[in-house]
């Protein structure tokens, strides 16, 4: 094994905080060996594209080897690189080369549930008395042969599956192939951490943590009550998925995960300057749970939760809501923001009905994400406005969409291949069928049509990311919501002495909203055209406004 030696910045543990991170779904992001599946060495020879959007860390979902039943979120080995996606060596050349450009590594780990293909579940179904017959969480069937409790799967059907072996159920909050591990089990726990030290020894700067809500399950395993109709939602799960209808109090969101983070953190504490962000899936308790994962410093330092990942279009009440939700649930807590992921439908199309500039609705949308008091996730493609793809049953590979097709069609669309080159065939991702269509409707938003086009989308980020970094109070400083015109979002960032009024357009007319009685000073490079007149501020449609208090 090489352990890498970073070619970083000096030291520096706080570098998260307000740090952007850029999402890479492996499969879909560049495939050189002409399989039609990306890989890592694709990683490495996009870099200098990740590079170019001036962003600190990149993400990378699962690359472990595993059955690809739920495409990598379902481990078969914590501890190799799945063959599809080439071999250890050349993940290392992905953080040696990431680390090249002062860029951060951070790697999804899925902790909360294994394949049934890992060899800790199939020597844990093989008897109930085996070394590890209680790594994962086994349960007696009630007296009429019915799964033990009413708990359910996000996937859909009773969290419980029957194994004719143990003549027992075992947990699986997603597919029947992901059996839950039992957590409350210490020897579960050390096997984990084992897994974390050992991708920190090779050289990783942190971890996105799947699903970290759902690492403890009630050892009483008991009901969960029922969700009264009003509070229902579909942030965590689709509206057709009964899983909305329970208020998840036993099958998830325990407190004993408390202590597990805390010796989660610990772990990296050992290493220099290494950050977590958790994935916190709860439609009814998200910013609370994650105020609790990350207050104290002895836990997460950052953790999300599904407010802007839901399909309710941001309004100005509505963002100021969750940002003093947050405040209230996460006083010294600290949050990492996305609008899209590779889990849900793509925030352009998301909120984009009946947008006629979706340019620059995109445009927004950018500069509100990177604006917002928190760190920041983009996901691959996000840079270039790319729509949702709209793909035919025959396509799906997701078997989430395959499942409840048609009213819910799945994660495919957000997933489909990045569009390098317009004029290369699929885009330039593959010279083979790539294993999800590359939509035509991509291709002219491909890197290559927006490169050398100063106003495109993807120079937008560009710029407006170094515009950023040049304004340490919108990286790191506290928010302040102050009152506006109707559809106009405002808000301050302050950090020393830099106070920065920052102004949201989030309609599609232009408007003027009065000028600040302090004095103020407009702010140039972040690619808006809003004017700072006598007695107004003049806002085009989907634009921006950012000025200095004198």
């Amino acid at each position: 094994m090489t352990t890498i030696n970073a070619s970083l910045p000096a030291v520096d543990k706080d570098w998260w905080r307000g740090a952007v991170i850029y999402q890479i779904y492996p499969r879909s992001y560049q495939d050189t060996n002409g399989d039609g599946i990306g890989d890592m060495k694709g990683i490495a020879q996009r870099l200098p594209h990740v590079a170019s959007l001036g962003v600190d860390a990149i993400w990378i979902s699962p690359f472990f080897t595993s059955p690809m039943r739920d495409f990598g979120y379902d481990v078969a080995n914590y501890e190799d690189v799945d063959p599809i996606f080439g071999t250890l060596e050349d993940f290392d050349a992905v953080v040696a080369e990431a680390h090249r450009f002062g860029i951060r590594v951070m790697i999804d780990l899925v902790l909360s549930h294994t394949s049934d293909k890992h060899p800790w579940f199939v020597e844990s179904r093989s008897s109930r008395t085996n070394p590890r017959a209680d790594w994962y969480v086994w349960a007696d069937s009630r007296p009429d042969g019915t799964p033990p409790n009413n708990w359910l799967s996000i996937f859909g059907g009773s969290a419980w599956q029957w194994d004719p072996t143990r003549l027992q159920y075992y947990m699986h909050n997603f597919l029947t192939s992901q059996p839950d591990l039992n957590l409350h089990n210490p020897e579960v726990q050390d096997a984990l951490l084992s897994v974390a030290r050992f991708w920190l020894t090779r050289g990783v700067d942190g971890f996105r943590l799947d699903t970290i809500n759902f690492y403890f399950h009630d050892k009483e395993l008991r009901d969960n009550p029922p969700l009264a109709p009003e509070r229902r939602n579909a942030q965590t799960a689709p509206a057709v998925n009964p899983y909305n209808y329970q208020e998840h109090l036993y099958d998830k969101n325990r407190p004993e995960n408390l202590e597990f983070l805390k010796r989660f953190r610990a772990l990296m504490d050992e290493f220099p300057a290494i950050a977590a962000v958790g994935e916190v899936g709860d439609s009814q308790r998200g910013l609370e749970i994650a105020g609790q994962y990350t207050a104290g410093g002895d836990k997460m330092q950052m953790c999300y939760a599904f407010e802007f990942l839901a399909p309710d279009v941001p309004t100005p009440g509505s963002v100021a809501a969750v940002q003093h939700a947050l405040e209230k649930a996460a006083p010294d807590g600290w949050v990492c923001w996305a609008f899209s992921n590779h889990d849900v439908m793509r925030h352009v199309s998301r909120w984009g009905a009946g947008v006629a500039d979706h340019a620059a609705h995109a445009r927004l949308l950018a500069s509100l994400l990177m604006s917002l008091r928190g760190s920041v996730c983009i996901y691959q493609g996000e840079e270039l406005a790319l729509p949702e793809s709209e793909l035919s049953y025959e396509d799906l590979q997701d078997p989430y969409g395959i499942q409840f097709w048609p009213d819910f069609k799945g994660r495919d669309g957000c997933r489909t291949p990045m569009p390098w080159d317009a004029s290369a065939i699929n885009g330039g991702f593959s010279t083979a069928r790539p294993w999800l269509p590359v939509p035509a409707a991509h291709l002219g938003a491909a890197v290559s049509a927006q490169e050398d086009d100063p106003g495109s989308v993807l120079n937008h980020y560009r710029r407006f990311l170094a515009f950023r970094r040049q304004h340490p109070a919108l990286v790191k400083g506290e928010i302040e919501f102050v009152p506006a015109s109707a559809g106009v979002l405002s808000f301050i960032r302050s950090h020393g002495n830099e106070r920065i009024l920052c102004l949201f357009n989030m309609g599609d007319e232009a408007c003027e909203v009065e000028r600040p009685a302090a004095a103020i000073e407009a702010l140039e490079g972040h690619g808006f055209e809003s004017r700072l007149n006598e007695k107004t501020i003049a806002l085009s449609a989907w634009g921006g406004f950012f000025a200095r208090y004198a």
